[in-house]
């Protein structure tokens, strides 16, 4: 058996651009890339905070440094300029390999750089 499992996130991520006439995708800033390990091409879902709307599309590397956070296509309908986004990407693990494995979440500041990055998300607490 193999379980769908979050391999990472960038979260709460600056959408940069919304270019409805580009070529479909998310092109995002090739640091955030590499330190989530999200790849070229690799399929991701992208959870826009502002409207709660949800999409699925694929990433693109934008500029190193660049902090382009650019929603494409006709994904560029489900987000703006100012709006604030989950990327997330997910891995099929069979049980023996879901032993070691744990998530790369990566978070940014307003400007899209990284702030921070952690292996798993703090347990939520019942509020008193």
């Amino acid at each position: 058996m193999h379980l769908n499992m979050l391999k990472a996130k960038i979260h709460r991520a600056t959408v940069t651009h919304a270019e409805l006439h580009y070529e479909g995708s998310i092109a995002i800033d090739g640091l955030l890339l590499d330190a989530s390990g999200i790849r070229e091409y690799e399929q991701i879902h992208a959870w826009n905070i502002n409207s709660g709307q949800r999409f699925v599309t694929y990433a693109l590397r934008a500029e190193e440094s660049s902090g382009i956070i650019s929603v494409n296509g006709s994904a560029a309908r489900s987000a703006q300029a100012g709006d604030l986004i989950i990327i997330a990407a997910f891995v099929q693990l069979s049980e023996a390999e879901l032993e070691k494995f744990q998530p790369m979440l990566v978070y940014v500041d307003a400007a899209n750089r990284i702030s921070h990055t952690n292996r798993s998300i703090p347990k939520q607490m019942a509020v008193a």
